[in-house]
């Protein structure tokens, strides 16, 4: 095996509930603007008790021409179009991502909740597959994002997809750094993506994990660590980097984000829907140990925070177990909402938008702590100025699997 190398970023691109350009979810992140809004007909037609959710807008088909996008369900979409601003601003053009040293990782929760829904109400209103385009299937396959990607921006390196629910982003990005860094690829393009439904939203209703209680005032929910929270609000959007070797980035002249110092993922191997808090602890260590970082050296730990009841006592005590109680903590998903397969994905670009830019968003909505969570500095009100040279970005998905990406200013 070769030996290891350092892996940077190049190319940052994101659609979200609070913006599809850089400055703009710069500056939402900054004076604390919320994406959530209300959906009153998955109450009114599917007897959801939740009524809000983060979408995106102003993505849309008709930006691209047809043959680009026939295959693409709205997660794929939304995948491409944040993809496409993380190539250009890694100052790429098509013929290089042809090169077989260029590869793409991407993940979301499954495929397109839409084409699902659209082909099995077809198939089951008529008993019949008669009149099923042979083109539905890319829409809402599990891969449909990383393959469609690949044909949409034509690389013919390896593609990696992951599925592993709120952590495809992240492992997507993982497994990018570990195709870099031990020499498989010289540039990954990588991230997450999801697109909202009444689907996905309804898999955390029936258990009683999505916010129900703010659907008269959505800019009042999600709550991560907050004692009045009561749940998940679902959110979409989609966020993409470009890793690249340092040496590679450096031949090129091309301008560095930040540096991917150190990735680790593991499974908590107890419980599919209750995390244990150790198992978290673990990867946050790992992330550490990869990093070859201290915890001391850690800035601005970017969290999960999905404002359910024991996700967010689980993640505050490993935090505090691994870091202490003394570094800064705020979750994206207080603005945004949980956007599932994206969230990884995202909250690595946000964490090195506020490390570019000195800064650390505040918990949007965290008025008073849950006692039951450990005492951290979650940064609360205002955006807190900062000099970020090193931060953790952490998220947990069900089935126990765990990540921690560690980032450091370049």
């Amino acid at each position: 095996m070769s030996e290891a190398r350092r892996v940077v970023v190049t190319g940052m691109g994101l659609c979200s509930p609070i913006g599809n350009e850089l400055d703009v979810v710069s500056e939402a992140l900054q004076v604390g603007r919320g994406g959530i809004q209300a959906v009153p007909e998955w109450p009114a037609r599917y007897k959801m008790n939740t009524g809000v959710a983060g979408l995106v807008e102003g993505v849309e088909p008709r930006l691209y021409p047809r043959r680009k996008v026939r295959t693409m369900g709205r997660v794929a979409l939304l995948a491409a179009f944040a993809s496409e601003q993380a190539v250009s601003d890694a100052g790429l053009v098509r013929e290089q991502l042809a090169d077989g040293r260029v590869g793409l990782a991407y993940g979301s929760t499954h495929g397109s909740s839409s084409e699902t829904e659209a082909y099995c109400r077809e198939v089951f209103a008529h008993d019949s597959l008669q009149g099923i385009a042979g083109s539905q299937f890319l829409k809402f396959m599990s891969h449909t994002c990383a393959a469609n990607l690949a044909e949409f921006m034509g690389v013919r390196g390896r593609v990696l997809p992951t599925c592993s629910a709120c952590t495809s982003g992240s492992q997507a990005i993982g497994a990018a750094y570990e195709s870099i860094r031990y020499g498989m690829a010289d540039v990954m393009i990588a991230g997450g993506a999801e697109e909202a439904h009444f689907i996905p939203a309804g898999i955390f209703d029936v258990m009683f994990a999505a916010s129900s209680k703010f659907n008269a005032t959505p800019e009042a929910t999600p709550r991560p660590f907050d004692a009045a929270r009561d749940g998940v609000v679902i959110g979409e959007g989609a966020g993409t980097l470009v890793l690249e070797s340092y040496e590679h980035a450096r031949a090129r002249g091309a301008r560095i984000h930040g540096e991917l110092l150190g990735y680790a993922t593991n499974c908590d191997g107890i419980h599919l829907t209750n995390p244990s808090w150790e198992g978290m602890a673990a990867c946050m260590q790992l992330g550490l140990q990869a990093a070859r970082v201290e915890a001391s050296d850690v800035d601005y730990v970017n969290a999960h925070g999905t404002a359910t009841e024991l996700g967010d006592i689980a993640e505050s005590r490993a935090t505090a177990h691994v870091l202490g109680v003394h570094t800064p903590v705020s979750t994206q998903k207080s603005h945004t909402g949980h956007t599932l397969g994206a969230c990884g994905a995202l909250e690595a670009v946000f964490s090195l938008l506020m490390m570019q830019r000195g800064f650390i968003a505040a918990n949007r909505n965290l008025e008073r702590v849950d006692p039951r969570c450990a005492g951290l500095d979650y940064v609360r009100g205002d955006a807190r100025g900062a000099k970020l040279d090193v931060v953790m970005s952490n998220n947990f998905a069900f089935g126990g699997i765990n990540t921690s990406l560690v980032f450091r200013r370049v």
